[in-house]
């Protein structure tokens, strides 16, 4: 059975107290469930949440890392850097980190592959801009993303991987996507898995559906049998929205 996920990815929000008292908020109000729950707080800020999670079930993955062990790569961070506080899961690939720090694919397998050589979870982001999905190319844009990306790795290396699809027309736009869009986009890219390395990868891996998801729709989403929980943005920022969104996995 494939693993359920939410993940809250925090981008750049909350300072130190801020966290602090969020995640306190969530970890007294985490229902019953069996999905697994991460939160993504800044770099700043990671040290102290896995330190006041660690009686709470609730993970702590980090929002990007360098593919470089050390050097002279001024403001970055590196796998050994998360790994040394505890932080084994990070998100690679985001819309965000594409669109605007120029991240290409080519810099991102670099990137996969240095954590999955550390022996990290990846959280792996792809998705469409608009003029993809307006003008029918929005398979191949997906496609090509996860092949130039992903599709040299050894098989057993996907064990360490979640997908997270990202729809980028449908985040912030004022366009939305429906369940039946959502479910649709993953079982192309479930297909496109199972072509390029076997029907047990494909029917084994976790992807995620990044396309705003709310309270509101979050049950008619998760609903659908090839999605298999959530990257959150803005909604994992407020305590009662994140926990309705877990309920309804």
């Amino acid at each position: 059975m494939r693993t359920k996920i939410v993940a809250g990815n925090w981008k750049m929000n909350k300072n130190l107290e801020e966290t602090e008292a969020l995640l306190g908020e969530l970890a007294a109000k985490l229902p019953d469930t069996k999905a697994e729950v991460i939160v993504s707080p800044t770099f700043v800020n990671l040290a102290s949440a896995v330190n006041q999670l660690s009686q709470s079930v609730i993970q702590v993955a980090a929002q990007n890392m360098h593919f470089a062990e050390s050097g002279a790569f001024t403001g970055e961070i590196s796998a050994d850097m998360l790994l040394n506080i505890e932080v084994d899961t990070v998100i690679l690939g985001h819309s965000e980190r594409r669109a605007l720090f120029d991240e290409n694919d080519e810099l991102l397998s670099k990137k996969v592959n240095t954590a999955l050589d550390k022996n990290m979870k990846v959280i792996f982001c792809f998705g469409e801009e608009l003029e993809d999905r307006k003008s029918g190319n929005h398979f191949n844009i997906v496609e090509n993303q996860l092949k130039n990306v992903l599709f040299d790795l050894d098989s057993s290396s996907w064990k360490q991987i979640v997908l997270a699809y990202e729809p980028v027309w449908a985040i912030g736009t004022g366009e939305t996507a429906s369940p039946e869009q959502a479910q649709e986009m993953h079982a192309f890219i479930r297909k496109t898995i199972a072509t390029a390395f076997n029907g047990s990868i494909a029917e084994n891996v976790t992807i995620l559906y990044g396309g705003s998801v709310k309270p509101n729709n979050a049950k008619e989403i998760f609903s659908k049998p090839d999605v298999d929980g959530g990257l959150i943005g803005g909604a994992s920022l407020k305590c009662d929205d994140f926990m309705e969104i877990v309920k309804a996995i």
